[in-house]
């Protein structure tokens, strides 16, 4: 029997497998989600380097939100790594969620960076 670390690897790997195959060049907007806080990453595979990043762990932010887990949280961190990549000249990116399915604050982040400007 598999376990679940085994599984997440193996879900993980089929997303990033997908995303590789239909990327066009494009940088990834990479999702990592904690218990308690989630992070954002805008990667140029390539190069290998980070154009930009945002997480709910910044000064700002925890400021203004009373949790870093929340859907109000992980909005606020898809405008603000939308914003640092337009700055960074990025405008197309593909969404890599990872292994996390589609929804809560996976979708909260990519909602938000959509309507911040980057497309995907």
């Amino acid at each position: 029997m598999k376990t679940s670390k085994q599984l997440f690897d193996r879900r993980r790997g089929r997303v990033r497998g997908k995303i590789s195959k239909r990327s066009r060049g494009r940088v990834r907007l990479s999702v990592f989600r904690s218990g308690r806080h989630i992070y954002a990453q805008v990667i140029d595979d390539k190069s290998g380097n980070t154009i930009a990043s945002a997480s709910s762990l910044e000064k700002d932010l925890r400021s203004s939100l009373k949790n870093g887990s929340t859907v109000e949280a992980a909005g606020e961190v898809g405008k603000l790594v939308a914003e640092r990549a337009k700055k960074a000249g990025v405008e197309q990116v593909v969404f890599d969620r990872g292994a996390y399915l589609y929804h809560g604050r996976v979708k909260a982040l990519a909602e938000a960076a959509r309507e911040a400007g980057l497309s995907f």
